[in-house]
């Protein structure tokens, strides 16, 4: 009677009994601290092994152990890894929200449980599976202290089986995530060996989801955005590090840490890279302010809280016009908000940040490629500019596992800006008869430097925060001030120009334009192409960095309506935009959802096709 009832179920997803082959997602639901982070990652490497294009979003709790947390691994034949609102597949690893885990399910959908619950099949139209999960860890004869961690295991085992991945790929994806490590890895193979047996033998499929070897992966990596920021920065030329704890951006700095071996002296073999963990973020901005006022390339990354409490520094900073780089790992606000969910929150608060007439430049990567690459671009521009940057990623991009193509060397060399050191300051001063601090001599806003024990007779000057002249003497005088604040504006233009430019893709055809940036991008994308199966077609640009460029504003221009996407609740970008282009711009629409959650395209797709059935209004 159950495989009677199931084969119907089967039957009736969306209307077929075809396979479902490399187009799905399974969401695993467990107990943060249980362990099942490294079970998520064998699921994960494996499916990247057998070349299929994967997806990784993680939702845990803000706690150290025992709340829910939820993993969804999307799998997808056309490379789309934006998440997915609805899960085929449920792995019901906790008990306390299994009962809203199997309702969340489609009809259709498959859902594996531990034995041992005696939980019952309650609805008719899903697959269930149930696992003897204690029995099969005790079979497997683990340690007594490993049993608990390692129970998660037995799910990765009948997934193997049941969806068709060979338990090979499973023990090379153990060594992957071990790193090499025979013993632990074979410790945790053997109870998915036995658990993949034991569903060959015990449950007879009727589902029709299975994954295939496909050949999309071959050449990629897999990494975290933080990791890939912290190797962007060490290429980079970074120096020092400064930071204080706080999620979700920690991990740039246990990025450095685990990659500072790269950026060894080759004649000493003595690390080149100084790291202070600081009593707080007050202090870990004030010490790479310190180290950019001495020559250094300095970094530290902190999340929207640490922001907060850096933002009097970081004004001067910008005022005496210091180099440094901030990370700024977004997360849910206000206040503590959501410390483990992922918004894009802080982008107002990074671009005018400090108290006064203030603009920064914000880098926006979209990609663990684009950290990388803006790992090492945000200090060329910070020392070509002499300011602070940003670089605003967020929790999805940051904590989360992606593909990408091995990231290239940087070509360019160092750009270490228009800093004066002996020799040249003398033929400077021959040249134009004075060296002064912030004197614009070249028209582009931006003034020359010296650095500290620069040994010249006039390379010292007064670092000031507060009101100063071209000579960097103090001044209250009014035309000083205005002459000053007129400079800086003339060299934040120049920095529109040297920031990494908007991707375009545009046709002039077309009326409908969508802008957006950071991690909302796949979901974008994605979204495009199922708007264009809908007979809708659209433009689109991405921006990489604030301040806005010409082509942003010419594209806003181009168009009959504009809808920018954000993850946040206030529409910041849209805010920034019409801010900023004083021209009639009603036809630009904010599509800001900041629901804590990581986007996805069937949400765009639905908020699109519903407006474009509006005429165009102000909102």
């Amino acid at each position: 009677m159950v495989v009677e009832l199931q084969t119907n179920v089967q039957a009736r997803y969306n209307g077929q009994s075809e396979p479902v082959v490399n187009d799905f997602t399974l969401m695993v639901a467990t107990k943060n601290g249980s362990g099942s982070q490294t079970s998520n990652e064998v699921l994960i490497r494996s499916l990247f092994r057998m070349g299929i294009p994967v997806g990784a979003k993680n939702l845990f709790p803000s706690n150290i152990k025992g709340l829910p947390t939820w993993y969804s691994i999307r799998a997808s034949k056309d490379g789309y890894v934006a998440r997915r609102a609805v899960s085929e597949i449920a792995v019901a690893m906790n008990e306390l929200t299994a009962a809203e885990d199997i309702q969340n399910l489609p009809p259709g959908g498959v859902c594996i449980l531990p034995k041992e619950w005696k939980w019952g099949q309650r609805r008719e139209d899903i697959v269930y599976y149930e696992v003897p999960v204690k029995e099969t860890v005790a079979a497997a004869a683990v340690p007594a202290d490993f049993r608990d961690r390692i129970s998660n295991m037995v799910y990765v085992g009948v997934c193997a089986q049941l969806f068709s991945i060979s338990l090979d790929i499973i023990r090379q994806a153990l060594l992957d995530t071990f790193g090499g490590k025979e013993k632990p890895a074979m410790m945790n193979f053997g109870v998915v060996e036995r658990a993949y047996n034991w569903a060959a033998e015990n449950l007879e499929k009727v589902d029709p989801f299975r994954f295939e070897p496909m050949n999309e992966t071959a050449g990629k990596i897999l990494i975290s955005g933080n990791e890939a920021a912290a190797l962007g920065s060490l290429f980079g030329g970074m120096t020092v590090a400064a930071w204080y704890p706080i999620t979700p951006s920690t991990s740039v700095i246990d990025g450095v840490l685990d990659y500072r071996h790269l950026r060894r002296d080759p004649d000493t073999g003595k690390e080149t890279v100084a790291i202070v963990q600081a009593e707080d973020e007050l202090a870990a901005v004030g010490m790479i302010i310190g180290a950019g006022w001495a020559g250094a390339r300095a970094l530290t990354a902190t999340s929207g809280p640490g922001i907060s409490l850096m933002a009097e520094f970081v004004g001067l900073a910008y005022f005496a016009e210091i180099p440094c780089v901030i990370w700024d790992i977004t997360r849910t606000g206000p206040s503590t908000g959501l410390p483990t969910r992922t918004s894009q929150g802080d982008l107002l608060f990074l671009y005018t940040l400090s108290h006064g007439d203030t603009r920064h430049i914000v880098l926006l990567p979209a990609s663990v490629g684009e950290c990388f690459e803006f790992g090492w671009r945000a200090f060329d521009l910070a020392d070509t500019i002499q300011t602070p940057v940003f670089v605003m990623s967020d929790l999805d991009l940051g904590m989360n596992i992606w593909m990408s193509d091995p990231f290239a060397y940087p070509e360019e060399p160092i750009k270490p800006g228009k800093v004066l050191r002996q020799e040249e300051l003398e033929a400077f001063i021959s040249e134009h008869g004075e060296w002064y601090r912030y004197k614009d001599y070249d028209s582009d806003g931006i003034a020359y430097r010296t650095l500290p024990g620069t040994d010249h007779p006039r390379a010292a000057y007064f670092t000031r925060g507060t009101g100063h002249n071209e000579k960097a003497a103090y001044s209250e005088r009014s035309e000083d001030w205005v002459n000053n604040l007129i400079r800086l504006h003339n060299k934040f233009k120049t920095a529109s120009e040297l920031i990494p430019q908007p991707v375009t893709d545009y046709d002039a055809s077309k009326s409908i334009g969508i802008i957006t940036y950071g991690s909302n991008d796949p979901a974008v994308e994605e979204a495009r192409d199922l708007l264009a199966a809908d007979g809708l077609e659209t433009n689109y640009l991405r921006i990489r960095a604030l301040p806005l460029t010409q082509d942003v504003i010419d594209f806003v221009l181009n168009h009959k309506r504009v809808y920018i996407v954000e993850n946040n609740f206030d529409g910041q970008m849209h805010q920034i935009l019409r801010m900023e282009i004083p021209q009639d711009n009603r036809h630009m629409v904010s599509l800001a959802l900041g629901d804590t959650l990581p986007m996805t395209a069937q949400w765009i797709q639905a908020q699109i096709t519903r407006l474009e059935r509006q005429p165009v209004q102000e909102k």
